[in-house]
């Protein structure tokens, strides 16, 4: 399966300006995307800590994943309605 997050694990991290390198647009931009991505994630965990459910998992991590990740579709989509 192409989605399978064992595959090919990436980590992507913002642009960070410094007193030699100010960030040029596309660079912002590319921040305010990232960050974007990163708050949707964010308010999906917060959104599960409220039913405490992460308390509640004893099973394979794997199985825990797919569990996961199915419930946060499903609370986004119930956000989005």
């Amino acid at each position: 399966m192409d989605d399978d997050p064992d595959d090919n694990p990436v980590i992507i991290t913002g642009r960070k300006a410094n007193r030699n390198h100010k960030l040029t647009d596309p660079e912002k931009e590319a921040n305010g995307l990232l960050s974007r991505e990163r708050a949707a994630v964010e308010h999906g965990f917060a959104n599960l800590k409220s039913w405490r459910i992460l308390t509640k998992v004893r099973m394979n991590t794997r199985h825990a994943t797919t569990l996961l990740r199915a419930l946060l579709i499903v609370a986004n989509t119930e956000g989005q309605r």
